[in-house]
């Protein structure tokens, strides 16, 4: 995954202020022209005030680190910081704190090429670049920009997904997946994290799947980008009578194709793979249109062995499986988790010869 950002050239200009359409001649056409106007310049603007905020920062923390290396004391830096912060402030106002400081000096250390800032500030806030620059690893701020870009996800939004080790859960999924498998990588994420849709003790099937519906879109934020809701308790009629019934079906806009989604209580068990072959290939046969790729399946367990799903290799029928935790561990939990998964991932990728590139879970301050 790259980490350079999508340029993202002319965002904001005044071109883009004026709708498409003619000006109306009736007032009430004219007072709709008038209002996507007023949003169309808004938008602009506030675009545009971002990005030349965000530069500023850049630019800032960019002269500050270039004053630094120039001067040999090693106290200096603290020093210089702490001066600055207490000079700007006094002059320009709040906003100059030495945190901050530190933030605009680390942005400009992780980013140095100003071509990719200026892509960077035209598609995100300094808010998400505060929250993304704690971050270590190269691959995770890439994966977290795309999330925030594609997804457009608000601060508080991105921040949940950070603390909910999104990156680690994807790359742990695939693992699972090897290059040029039938089930499409960087798809979905393992563990799913389903604490948000407020499941107590003794929940059944039908109460997950129920919460689900409920709250879809808090499932969709988990399950991935670009999923539309299709159906729940799809009825599959087969030759000879036979009915199947998937509990839910959504359609990747992303992928191009359905995805069938099974719930199970409990354990993995190898049976569901033929139980989830057979959806598959109905839905292949009748619902598939002209231009869509094959169908795939997702199995949600609240626990499975993936050394044994590796074994079935799953991923050449077009079947993932992933665990759904009803409950958010503590942070420290979720990271130590998080970090034996990825051990044994590295552990049956180096078996079958193939280097690791999975990364501890990250602790960050975000």
């Amino acid at each position: 995954m790259s980490a350079r950002p999508r340029r993202q050239d002319n965002v904001g200009h005044m071109a883009d202020m004026v709708p498409p359409d003619d000006v109306p001649n009736d007032e009430a056409g004219l007072l709709e022209y008038l209002g996507q106007l007023i949003e169309h310049a808004r938008h602009a603007a506030a675009s545009q005030i971002n990005a030349t905020l965000t530069m500023r920062n850049w630019h800032i923390g960019r002269a500050i680190n270039t004053n630094i290396l120039g001067d040999s004391r090693a106290d200096y830096g603290k020093q210089i910081v702490a001066t600055l912060s207490h000079q700007l402030t006094a002059r320009f106002g709040p906003g100059f704190d030495r945190p901050n400081l530190n933030r605009m000096m680390k942005f400009a250390q992780v980013y140095p090429d100003s071509e990719i800032c200026v892509s960077l500030s035209h598609q995100l806030s300094w808010s998400h670049i505060v929250a993304i620059l704690p971050l270590e690893s190269e691959e995770a701020r890439a994966f977290y920009i795309q999330q925030a870009v594609s997804r457009t996800l608000g601060v508080r939004d991105l921040r949940r997904a950070i603390d909910r080790k999104a990156f680690e859960r994807h790359e742990i999924a695939n693992a699972q997946i090897p290059e040029g498998s039938a089930v499409p990588r960087d798809t979905f994420a393992d563990p799913m994290i389903l604490d948000l849709l407020g499941l107590h003790d003794g929940y059944k099937e039908q109460d997950l799947e129920a919460a689900i519906l409920h709250d879809m879109r808090t499932f969709l934020m988990e399950v991935g980008q670009g999923f539309t809701f299709v159906a729940s308790q799809k009825r599959m009629l087969v030759p000879g009578d036979t009915e199947y019934i998937l509990d839910l079906l959504f359609f990747s806009r992303t992928l191009r194709r359905l995805v069938a989604v099974e719930l199970k209580l409990g354990k993995f068990k190898p049976s569901y793979k033929g139980q989830m072959e057979a959806y598959l290939k109905w839905l292949d046969r009748f619902e598939r249109r002209e231009g869509e790729e094959a169908p795939v399946g997702l199995i949600l367990c609240s626990s499975a062995n993936r050394e044994e799903i590796e074994f079935l290799e799953l991923h050449k029928d077009r079947i993932a499986v992933a665990e759904y935790w009803p409950l958010l561990p503590p942070r420290a939990e979720l990271e130590a988790k998080l970090r034996q998964i990825v051990r044994d991932a590295q552990e049956r990728l180096a078996r079958r010869g193939i280097t690791a590139k999975i990364g501890d879970a990250e602790e960050d301050d975000t």
